[in-house]
């Protein structure tokens, strides 16, 4: 009888397979280009080649790292919507980053009824 380890059971979903290419000018960023496979890792033609893109951006608060994906169908479509992709990329971090602003400065902290370093607890409830 074998002993639940309590670890998760991870394993790979051997329909959902790629075989991955990374293309970089070593300067602005990286293209992966996802190849889905078949288990005996040639090319399934029935599936779409996969892009996606990464970058980094310098901010006042230190590097950014950026990852999107490109709708593209060639190497040559990829690199030419590169730019593109970065610019919604981070559009939309800063867009959560507003978001993340917005719902922090909404939170409103009760004291608890019954703690607190006053007589009585404090009663002051918003």
């Amino acid at each position: 009888m074998a002993q639940d380890t309590g670890m998760p059971d991870i394993q790979l979903d051997k329909a959902e397979l790629y075989r991955e290419d990374i293309f970089t000018d070593r300067k602005a960023g990286t293209i992966r280009r996802l190849i889905p496979v078949l288990i005996d890792g040639s090319t399934d033609p029935k599936r779409a080649v996969l892009y996606s893109g990464q970058t980094q951006l310098l901010t006042p608060n230190g590097v950014l790292p950026l990852g999107f994906e490109i709708e593209a169908v060639t190497l040559e479509e990829a690199v030419a919507k590169f730019p593109a992709a970065v610019k919604s990329a981070l559009e939309q971090a800063i867009e959560e980053a507003r978001e993340f602003r917005r719902e922090s400065a909404s939170r409103i902290v009760v004291p608890d009824v019954g703690g607190g370093a006053l007589p009585g607890g404090g009663k002051i409830k918003l």
